[in-house]
């Protein structure tokens, strides 16, 4: 049966014509396409249109695939340049603020030191209004993050990737990783320090 068999055989399958063998990859990671870019836009139907637009993509670019990189980073790869096509279509980047710093080293890309790690998004032993209150505010600022800045933090601390997968997704360097990374932390940061300190 083909839903055992591991993502290579399923690719390789699928390319040959299989719709089981497609149908199962689509199975297998509907939910994680789905979870980033509901992370992303913040918007149910957003993320639907993207869930299928991602998938419309595989489809047609599968024979594309090389195996260089894990199949993962591929689909994450196709799902973020889904979200900012869809951002710029509807011009929403107007609604960010710059959080660049023009005057800062380049040198320091690899100090983490002056980006506290903001409020985890896993449950904790806060009481749930504010644990909800918290969210709502982390949220806002996320959207309010430029996307670029936005879609790295997603990635490395919401869902885990390394730096250097990350710069796989994104087509950057390890560096450029970090130091977006950093400042999308300076600038939650910043908006949570009010709440975090009342």
């Amino acid at each position: 049966m083909t839903i055992h068999l591991s993502d290579e055989e399923l690719i390789k399958q699928a390319k040959k014509g299989d719709e089981r063998a497609f149908a199962h990859l689509v199975q297998r990671y509907e939910s994680l396409v789905y979870s980033f870019a509901f992370k992303m836009c913040r918007d149910e139907e957003k993320a639907s249109e993207t869930w299928q637009d991602t998938f419309v993509n595989v489809f047609r670019k599968l024979h594309q695939f090389d195996g260089r990189s894990k199949f993962t980073t591929w689909l994450y790869t196709i799902v973020t340049n889904n979200c900012r096509m869809k951002r710029r279509q509807r011009k929403l980047d107007q609604a960010s603020v710059s959080i660049e710093s023009p005057a800062e080293s380049h040198d320091d890309a690899d100090h983490d030191q002056t980006a506290q790690t903001i409020p985890s998004w896993k449950e904790t032993p806060l009481d749930s209004m504010m644990d909800k209150e918290l969210r709502t505010l982390l949220d806002d600022a996320i959207q309010q993050l430029p996307y670029d800045y936005r879609v790295v933090f997603v990635l490395r601390d919401v869902e885990g990737m390394s730096a250097e997968e990350t710069g796989k997704i994104l087509k950057l360097s390890v560096p450029a990783v970090k130091s977006r990374l950093r400042r999308a932390r300076v600038f939650l940061r910043e908006h949570l320090n009010p709440y975090m300190t009342s």
